[in-house]
């Protein structure tokens, strides 16, 4: 019995490169974490950056709404009336997250969807800032703060995705 639990343990240890004359990998292989794979099979890379390339590249309000979580004045966002079709992705990365035909006024003062782009464009996370409870939405490939999801939305879904208009930028369609 003992001779196999060190015959076990030595070849754990010289498949885990530590046997003589072999070599360990030039990089580590990517974590989970560095990327994420839809359901259609592609891999998409997640976008890290350290706060001063972020800050180089936002501007004030778009750091303190993608970085921070912070938020707009109602009614002052620049896509809160457009109502062009197109794409709606993230200011800090380009995922594309919403398309317009999902966008509905919500009298609320932020630009409303009612339905994400797909499953996986966004993350959602509890946000129990200011003593309530809500679902933060995120961009699922750079982790910025886009804004909340509510249940007050219109049919089909039920649900009001409130996004500032400093999280995001608008591709019109081509004709």
């Amino acid at each position: 019995m003992k001779k196999r639990i060190v015959f076990l343990l030595l070849l754990g240890t010289c498949w885990l490169g530590a046997c003589e004359g072999q070599q360990k990998p030039a990089q580590e292989p990517a974590s989970a974490a560095d990327f994420f794979i839809t359901p259609e099979g592609d891999t998409i890379e997640r976008v890290v950056k350290s706060e001063a390339e972020w800050r180089r590249e936002l501007s004030p309000l778009e750091y303190q709404v993608l970085r921070e979580a912070g938020t707009e004045r109602p009614f002052t966002g620049e896509l809160l009336y457009n109502k062009e079709r197109g794409l709606y992705v993230c200011r800090g990365c380009g995922f594309p997250l919403f398309h317009s035909q999902t966008k509905f006024k919500s009298g609320t003062g932020w630009p409303s969807f009612f339905r994400p782009l797909n499953d996986y464009c966004i993350e959602e996370r509890i946000d129990t800032s200011y003593g309530m409870r809500r679902v933060e939405v995120l961009c699922a490939r750079c982790g910025g703060h886009l804004g909340h999801v509510f249940e007050d939305g219109p049919p089909p879904t039920g649900l009001r995705y409130c996004i500032n208009s400093a999280a995001l930028v608008f591709r019109p369609e081509e004709p």
